[in-house]
């Protein structure tokens, strides 16, 4: 459905816009004072965990989701090799487009051995599980002051990072692990799947803007392109301030 691209094309220009002024303030040094928590952790959530869910109602349409998640991690895979070797910011270490994935397997493996996720009741535990689970990659877990703190050892190995789990030292310029990331992706898919099997909201048919949803069908290329992009724009813009 239209909607869906639509959707997801806002959100890929969020994300543009989004790394423009991250480019700006942290590589540039330009004073962007609007930029700056909690202003900045709410539109990088508002564009990720759109990312994510869109992502996970993509699994009802899809043929092959393990097909779908190998060019997911070829491509973050990528990302990493690339940002590493340009060294322009800090590289990127399972981001987000490692988790969608990583959470594209883990849902076609389960789907493949019966267990299938669908339904809102589902949704809701799974997005309660994610709102929990938000601190798991500073120690701890739980809403409130339901308040669990993980044992320490699980975070003295690099080895599982990509888990949630960053060891001492690692960093990444976009990171989103398994934990609790994946966790909305399901949220998506058990929406997903009910949307499917009992109907989509009236109103969904009534979504159409074409230029976003010719954005939201080439969302990948888009990433993969829009960085280098921004930086040739910053250096453009540096050099006509000089």
């Amino acid at each position: 459905m239209a909607v869906f691209d639509v959707v997801r094309g806002f959100s890929v220009i969020s994300m543009v816009l989004f790394h423009f002024c991250y480019d700006l303030r942290f590589i540039y040094g330009y004073d962007l004072d609007f930029f700056k928590p909690p202003f900045q952790d709410v539109w990088r959530s508002s564009i990720s965990w759109t990312f994510l869910f869109i992502a996970g109602c993509m699994c009802s349409f899809s043929r092959n989701g393990y097909k779908r998640a190998l060019r997911y991690l070829a491509a973050a895979a990528a990302v990493f090799v690339v940002t590493t070797i340009v060294a322009v910011d800090v590289p990127i270490s399972f981001g987000i487009i490692f988790c969608m994935g990583a959470s594209t397997l883990i849902e076609s493996f389960l789907a493949n051995h019966g267990v299938v996720l669908k339904g809102l009741p589902a949704a809701a535990l799974l997005f309660v599980a994610f709102i929990a689970l938000q601190g798991i990659t500073r120690g701890y877990i739980g809403i409130g002051s339901l308040v669990l703190h993980l044992p320490r050892e699980l975070y003295a190995t690099p080895y599982l990072s990509f888990l949630g789990f960053p060891g001492g030292g690692f960093a990444s310029g976009d990171y989103y692990p398994i934990l609790p990331y994946t966790l909305m992706f399901l949220v998506g898919t058990s929406v997903g799947r009910y949307w499917k099997e009992t109907g989509y909201p009236s109103f969904f048919s009534k979504v159409d803007c074409k230029p976003l949803a010719f954005v939201g069908r080439h969302a990948l290329p888009v990433y993969l392109a829009h960085q280098p992009l921004l930086i040739g724009v910053c250096e453009l813009l540096e050099l006509l301030g000089n």
